[in-house]
């Protein structure tokens, strides 16, 4: 190649990168994500119009499992809507099994209640009762009962209230990748038997190599059994992996129940690696672990009393045969840095956005 041709390749490869946009920095990127969901959530950004109160009616709550951290929230937060709007609650407890919703679920419907909310367990599992239900043209909503927001008409749920999952995943994944220096050596814990379980740890999976970060294993453990599950598999996981783990993803905080002990047996700290990173949901637990960086630094919360308040509004626009608002609630990464603000010292995410306000003057209470 002469110097004339030499030249001008050269031109016209400076004139190609001008033109082409800059790499992506996947660092940098990482931490715009963690960034923008740590912040305060202080404006209220739901429904401002809707159906007054239908008051006077009669409700079920069926939770998957009162155990559960992140469905006890919710039951609270609808307790105190309904409180608010003029309603009855009955709460039915799954004891996370699938036997045990199935008994709850005919009980809920021997009550002939106005409209039934599930909480915490995959609608899909309950199809016959479900279908039961329809015809009986009760009107149900649910938290976490599918892996997408809104209404899931195919098994008769009018809207499915929950963060943006998707966004939870990578906000986890994402927090993981920085706090590792872009070099995480993830396990990822998730549970089969949901949907949105499964969806999430998807998520977070692919972020996670996306970015550039080692998964090691993935695994598939359920829910309801983590208090005798996690003690042995984590012991089990730090012998095949040591060092090499850096961090846990898990779909929620109650992984992390009963990790600590089986960490401290082996001689990590509190801060110590691996560092317990949660996609959902914002339990007391995990505030109570973060905040005293004992075995769990971050939770990607989601406003647990709030979502109760949606599914009381969502539920009385079924009544008043509106459709669904279309609200999707905010996520909040709880780190030791902003745990006392968006709830404190209350050990959750409860966002000071005036949410409580703002449903009351919707219903005209």
């Amino acid at each position: 190649m002469n110097r004339r041709t030499f030249l001008k390749a050269g031109v016209a490869t400076l004139a190609l990168a001008a033109a082409l946009p800059a790499l992506a920095d996947p660092m940098t990127d990482a931490k715009a994500v963690v960034e923008k969901y740590a912040t305060k959530v202080d404006k209220w950004d739901g429904p401002t119009t809707g159906p007054k109160a239908q008051t006077g009616k009669n409700i079920v709550i069926l939770v998957g499992d009162m155990k559960n951290g992140g469905q006890l929230g919710v039951v609270n937060g609808i307790q105190e809507a309904a409180t608010a709007i003029g309603w009855t609650v009955t709460v039915l407890d799954g004891a996370g099994s699938i036997d045990a919703r199935t008994a709850a679920f005919g009980q809920a419907m021997a009550l002939s209640p106005n409209g039934i909310i599930i909480n915490g367990f995959d609608a899909v599992e309950q199809a016959p009762a479900m279908e039961q239900a329809k015809a009986a043209k009760i009107p149900m909503v649910s938290w976490h009962a599918a892996s997408a927001v809104g209404p899931v008409p195919e098994v008769g749920v009018f809207a499915n209230v929950t963060t943006d999952a998707m966004e939870v995943s990578k906000a986890a994944a994402n927090y993981a990748y920085v706090d590792a220096g872009g070099k995480p050596g993830v396990i990822i814990f998730t549970d089969s038997t949901y949907a949105i379980a499964i969806a999430k740890a998807d998520r977070m999976k692919e972020e996670i190599e996306k970015l550039g970060g080692t998964v090691l294993e993935y695994v598939d453990t359920p829910i309801a059994e983590t208090s005798q599950r996690m003690p042995q598999l984590t012991v089990a996981l730090l012998q095949k992996y040591g060092a090499a783990w850096t961090h846990s993803l898990a779909i929620n905080d109650l992984y992390f129940d009963f990790m600590g002990p089986a960490l401290s047996g082996a001689g990590i700290p509190g801060d110590g690696a691996p560092i317990n990173v949660a996609a959902g949901d914002g339990s007391e637990s995990a505030y109570q672990r973060i905040r005293a960086k004992q075995y769990q630094k971050v939770t990607v919360a989601e406003p647990l009393n709030l979502q109760g308040w949606q599914l009381v509004d969502e539920l009385n626009r079924a009544f008043a045969g509106e459709g669904w608002s279309g609200y999707v609630s905010p996520l909040h990464v709880v780190t030791s840095d902003n745990v006392e603000f968006d709830g404190g010292p209350k050990n959750t995410f409860d966002p000071d956005n005036g949410y409580r306000d703002a449903y009351k003057k919707v219903w005209g209470v």
